[in-house]
Parts: structure tokens; C-alpha cells; sequence
């Protein structure tokens, strides 16, 4: 790293009074502390951390143990810890069907191999009920986009192709896909059951470890898609036999979407018979680990900033080249471990005026659910929480030169973090790869879907440079697979700074007496 990175990351640091005793940082050495955690929590004794297993639990103790060392005070609901009730479910295929028919003929959809059908519904028998095709299935105002306008889906089944127009740019791109912001509209319509295809990736989705077994929250409070009977996911082959007697086909629509026109809309011939038969396998509660660093300030400290990262992962799985263990370092230890020294760095003084939350969630991998918990019922009040910053495989492989931002646009969380990458000599960047949907495959979204402003990071890199192939290469062959473990490149002491970034960007966050605020202009501010 060029000198006067160093000498930038340094003078920024001194009002944070971190490693106060050198005019530089000794970044080794906070590297390879940030490291140590990383080490432990991805280590095969672990055994890849999935909730409900020994080594999630020893996981969770770890982390427990960090933040009573540190000196920072428990806040969950027990202790450190907040349970999250679980209950795991799973579809008997032997009882479960689904089936057009038209008159006295019967079109089945093979299950997995044509059609999924996922657990989470509101359980109601049989459905026999009308098929309409709804194009891209978008309500959103703010762009005058509404592709329920005019629609009667009063005890209807909706189809829609899952993307999004060319128009609708940036996280909202991804958030308006997340399909408890569409049931939203879809329920106010009348709407009983989705089915979705989604196009094809390019290149595939890495390959899962195996099976992964569905789990609902077990508190109906908090349920995100009230009333759907039947949630569906096509396959290509799936959504080409579908549509067959449409008088359309998936060529067509994919065609119309790939260059961001509108899609047409139709209902189907006949009607959709299916059932979904939901079996309860089991119920857990992982906890999600909540640490507190009391504000200084005698009002701002009932304010609280989050800094948060998941301490999950996938398990034991699909052997890989004879390895079964998905140990996850850089998803997402290597978050957890940030979460940490932010901690031990902020810890130190001076303190800030804002209290600052640092919670290891659960469930992640599971589908957000330990966020999903905390960010609907928090351990704190939930209107006294001011902002999210969330890690999640940030992905130190190389020298931090340029962070990309996700959120940065979106709320006045975007000028702090602007302002600490300047002082670092760091370049900010706009999220590059929108169609992945980071921004609303990690936790933050459920601080989003609470109205709290909120930020995610990635490193970042510019196009057709060494650090653009080693990002995308570490996705296409190491994430969610057990390659992500301790033998692989890994820059510690760019995320030692980095970690010291996060630090400072929360200590600026805590300080302001004006608490984030969502742009007027973005898709997630209240209207």
C-alpha cells in the first residue's frame, strides 16, 4: 500500500484514539488480530457453523466470549443472546401436485424437475383457481410502473417473469424483486398464489451443498406473506410447458426482458390445480449474539447504531474434491471478525455520543431470518435505531483501493461513508453488478424493510483489472463452497483497514446530532 494511503489511514484514526501509540498504525499486527477470529470461526472444528449444530453453538460462544472481554455490555433478551424461534419445513412431494387443466385435459408440472414449491404458504387445502400471466408483476409508483393496473386477480394465480425493467435502476432493482415487497400489491389485489421464473444466469448459480430444508420464523407476528396458498418457482423447461397453450413462449418474454421492454400481459386457459402439503420436520432456536457500547451523550445514547454481520454458514455438504466442509472464512467469519475488532477499536475511546449495537446474526444462510427477528423486534426500541452497517463477505482478497457501497445513494449514510473514504484515500463506488442482488441478499434488508437507512461493502475494483478477475473468479469457484476456507489468498491487512474505516464511519454516524436520513428521492424514503 502507497505511503500516503498509510499516512491518510493513520491521521484519520487519531480521533477514534486507535493504536494511538505509533503515528502508523501497526497494521500487521491488527491484521493478523482481525485474522485470529477468522482462523477460529472458520476452522473445521466448526464444522461450517450451521445453526442448530455444535459448532454454530461454539460459534455463538466465541463470540459471546470476544464481546465480555472487550468489555462491552449484553443486550440481548438473555445475556448476550436473542433466540430466534425456528421451525424447519419441508414439502412431502408423495401428497403435493400441481397441474393445469383445460376442460378434461391435464398438463401435471413434474416437481423439481419443472416446478418448486416452497413451504412457506399460508396452509389452506387444494386450490383450484385461475392463471393469469402479469408480466414483470411490478407495482412501483415512484417509477409509474404498475403492471397490476386494470387487473382482476380476485382468487387468481399470478405468473410473472422475475426481472425488472430497464428503467428501474440501482438497489431498487433487487428490492422490488424481494417477493414480500411484491405479495404486498399482489395480496391488494386479490391474488391467492405466485408461480415466478427467473432468467437464466450467465454463468450458472454455483452449485448448492445439497438439499436445503426450509425455516419459517415460528412467530406468526412476523409473517412476511399472509394469505399466499401457493408460492411456485418454474424451471425454464417448466415455464416452456406452461406456457405452451398460451400462445407465448419463454424465448419471447426473455427476449422482451433482456432489452428492458414491457411484457405482455394474458391469462391462461384453464385453470391451476395444485396442492402443497407442508411437513414439520423440527424446531430450533439459534441465537442471534447483541453486544452494547453505551453512548457518552445524556440523550443521543438511547440512539443506537448497528454494525452487524452473520455469523452462519452452510455446513457439511456435497463433498468437493473429497472436502465436505463449508467453512465460509470469507462468508462470513470474515465479517464476524470485523464486527469484533470494531468493537475492541471503538471501545478504546473516546466514546461515541450514539450507543452502537454489534450483533453476530443467525440464519443468514437460512434466508435473513436472525435480522428478519431483531430488526422487527429488537432488543432496544426499534424508532431509537438509526442506521445498519452490515458485512457480509466483503471479500479482502486484495489492497483496498476502491469500497463499493451498496446503499450509497440511498440515504445521508452515503455522505459519511464519502467523507471517511476520502480521509482514507479510498475511492467509493456505487454497487457495479446490480442484477446479483446484493443489496437484498444479505442482511440489511430487513433494517431496510424497518425504514432504517443502511449500508453494505464490498471491496471494491475497476473494470478489466487484476482485481475485477480475482473478485469474480473467488465467486464463480469459491462462494458457498468449501474452497471459502483458510488456505485460500487473503489480504489481512487491508481488512484490518477496512475494519478501521467501519470504525470510523460508525464514530462519525454516533457523533452527528442529526440522525441518517433517507434521501427524498430514494425508492426506500417514507412517501
Amino acid at each position: 500500500m502507497k505511503l500516503s494511503l498509510r499516512l491518510a489511514i493513520a491521521t484519520a484514526l487519531l480521533p477514534l484514539n486507535l493504536l494511538a501509540q505509533s503515528p502508523t498504525p501497526d497494521w500487521d499486527a491488527a491484521g493478523k488480530a482481525w485474522f485470529a477470529h477468522v482462523q477460529y470461526l472458520a476452522s473445521d472444528e466448526l464444522q461450517g457453523r450451521r445453526p442448530g449444530t455444535p459448532g454454530f453453538d461454539a460459534a455463538v460462544a466465541y463470540v459471546q466470549k470476544q464481546f465480555q472481554s472487550i468489555g462491552i455490555l449484553p443486550a440481548g433478551s438473555s445475556g448476550y443472546l436473542q433466540p430466534v424461534p425456528l421451525d424447519q419445513a419441508t414439502i412431502d412431494p408423495a401428497k403435493s401436485s400441481v397441474a393445469l387443466c383445460i376442460g378434461a385435459t391435464q398438463t401435471p408440472l413434474e416437481l423439481t424437475k419443472e416446478i418448486t414449491l416452497s413451504p412457506h404458504i399460508t396452509p389452506g387445502g387444494p386450490i383450484d383457481a385461475p392463471l393469469v400471466f402479469i408480466g414483470y408483476g411490478l407495482d412501483l409508483p415512484a417509477k409509474h410502473i404498475n403492471n397490476l393496473a386494470n387487473l382482476d386477480l380476485h382468487g387468481k394465480v399470478v405468473v410473472f417473469y422475475n426481472a425488472s425493467p430497464a428503467n428501474v435502476l440501482g438497489p431498487l432493482r433487487a428490492y422490488s424483486r424481494v417477493l414480500s415487497q411484491r405479495w404486498k400489491a399482489l395480496q391488494a389485489a386479490g391474488a391467492i398464489g405466485v408461480i415466478s421464473f427467473t432468467p437464466p444466469r450467465n454463468p450458472p448459480a454455483p452449485t448448492p451443498p445439497g438439499p436445503r430444508p426450509t425455516y419459517l420464523i415460528s412467530d406468526p407476528s412476523l409473517e412476511t406473506l399472509p394469505g399466499l396458498r401457493l408460492n411456485a418457482t418454474l424451471t425454464a423447461a417448466g415455464a416452456e410447458k406452461l406456457l405452451a397453450t398460451s400462445g407465448h413462449t419463454f424465448a419471447e418474454i426473455k427476449a422482451l426482458a433482456d432489452q428492458g421492454k414491457p411484457l405482455p400481459i394474458f391469462p391462461f386457459n384453464g385453470n391451476l390445480h395444485a396442492t402443497t402439503t407442508v411437513q414439520q420436520l423440527a424446531h430450533l432456536a439459534p441465537p442471534n449474539v447483541i453486544g452494547e457500547l453505551e453512548g457518552s451523550d445524556r440523550k443521543l445514547k438511547h440512539e443506537y447504531i448497528v454494525i452487524s454481520a452473520h455469523l452462519d454458514h452452510l455446513g457439511v455438504g456435497r463433498a468437493v474434491d473429497g472436502d465436505t466442509i463449508y467453512n465460509g472464512a470469507m462468508d462470513n467469519a470474515s465479517g464476524v471478525a470485523s464486527v469484533i475488532e470494531a468493537a475492541k477499536l471503538l471501545a478504546a475511546g473516546p466514546r461515541p455520543k450514539r450507543s452502537i449495537l454489534f450483533i453476530a446474526l443467525t440464519g443468514e444462510e437460512l434466508g435473513e431470518l436472525g435480522s428478519q427477528y431483531f430488526a422487527t423486534k429488537p432488543t432496544v426500541k426499534k424508532s431509537e435505531i438509526v442506521a445498519d452497517l452490515n458485512m457480509d463477505m466483503y471479500l479482502p482478497l486484495f489492497p483496498l483501493r476502491y469500497l463499493e457501497i451498496q446503499g450509497l445513494g440511498e440515504s445521508t449514510l452515503g455522505n459519511d461513508a464519502r467523507a471517511i473514504c476520502q480521509l482514507n484515500d479510498v475511492e467509493p463506488q456505487f454497487d457495479k453488478q446490480p442484477d446479483e442482488n446484493r443489496f437484498i441478499r444479505s442482511d440489511q434488508v430487513n433494517f431496510v424493510n424497518q425504514g432504517i437507512p443502511a449500508l453494505a461493502f464490498k471491496f471494491g475494483w475497476t473494470p478489466d483489472s487484476p482485481e475485477m478477475k480475482t473478485f469474480n473468479e473467488w465467486v464463480k469457484a469459491r462462494y458457498h463452497q468449501p474452497s471459502d476456507d483458510l488456505q485460500q489468498p487473503i489480504d489481512k491487512v487491508a481488512a484490518a483497514q477496512f475494519t478501521h474505516i467501519l470504525g470510523q464511519l460508525a464514530a462519525r454516524v454516533a457523533n452527528n446530532p442529526q440522525r441518517p436520513t433517507w434521501y427524498p428521492e430514494s425508492s426506500f424514503a417514507p412517501h
